[in-house]
């Protein structure tokens, strides 16, 4: 049986935590941030965990 590919796409985006959880950096940050508050501009650079929704997708991508 073959061994599974890991998506590379999701390898470099989603980093998997000391303790097991996945974090993501948040969209809307890329560009355009002139009209966009500081605050938000902020928020927006702190990284989140993955939705609970999706996580058990996103681990089979990874491998784990």
């Amino acid at each position: 049986m073959p061994k599974m590919k890991t998506d590379s796409g999701a390898k470099k985006r989603i980093k998997v935590t000391g303790t097991g959880r996945l974090r993501r950096r948040k969209a809307f940050r890329g560009h355009i941030m002139e009209k966009k508050t500081s605050v938000r501009a902020r928020r927006l650079g702190r990284e989140t965990d993955i939705s609970p929704g999706i996580e058990k997708r996103v681990k089979k991508m990874l491998g784990l």
